[in-house]
């Protein structure tokens, strides 16, 4: 390298890799601007500026910003799966959901508000919804009647979102410890239901 000259962000990166890490700034940015405390509007503009990349760069790996809020939402939501999926007790899953979505708010915000605010999310929120319910109906298995069983997970899911969501705005005074113990309490009485 000539004397003087620095090394760019993209140095010693093979050139198939470079989009590919590109996209996950552009989604973290996303992440953190869409799940913002103050549910500020996103921007292609914005996004980019919190991402240290062009515009240029946004439009390599997005159509537009509508692609673009649904893929940070997509990727908030298959994270939350994969954490919730590979929970082996009712409270690693509270417990590893907690860490996702109330120790990184920005996370819980974007999953839980951001389709209240960003109307390109109503059909992801409602497409994603049978995902998390299926995957708690699925662990009730003292629950036999498939009926019975698809409504406490259903029930479950929508308390869930609810004591999530006022927990993320602050509506709840509870601490971390108390809010994790709730909700592993209010699963467990659920799932013995019959």
């Amino acid at each position: 390298m000539p004397s003087g000259q620095r090394r760019g962000r993209w140095s010693g990166v093979p050139l198939q890799d470079r989009q590919t890490l590109r996209r996950g700034d552009l989604i973290a940015a996303g992440v953190a601007l869409l799940g913002g405390a103050g549910g500020q509007t996103l921007t292609v503009r914005a996004v980019c500026r919190a991402a240290g990349l062009t515009e240029r760069y946004f439009y390599e790996s997005f159509a537009d910003r509508d692609e673009f809020v649904r893929a940070v939402y997509d990727e908030v939501c298959s994270t939350a799966m994969t954490a919730l999926t590979s929970a082996q007790t009712p409270r690693e899953a509270v417990e590893q959901f907690v860490a996702l979505m109330v120790d990184d708010p920005s996370r819980g915000r974007v999953l839980l508000l951001a389709p209240e605010r960003e109307p390109v999310l109503t059909r992801s929120g409602a497409e994603w919804m049978p995902n998390f319910i299926g995957l708690l109906q699925h662990k009730l298995t003292a629950i036999t009647d498939p009926a019975l069983q698809a409504m406490v997970a259903t029930g479950l899911v929508g308390a869930l979102t609810a004591l999530f969501t006022a927990y993320l705005d602050g509506r709840l005074t509870a601490t971390r410890e108390q809010f994790v113990d709730y909700c592993i309490d209010m699963l467990l009485s659920r799932a013995a239901a019959r």
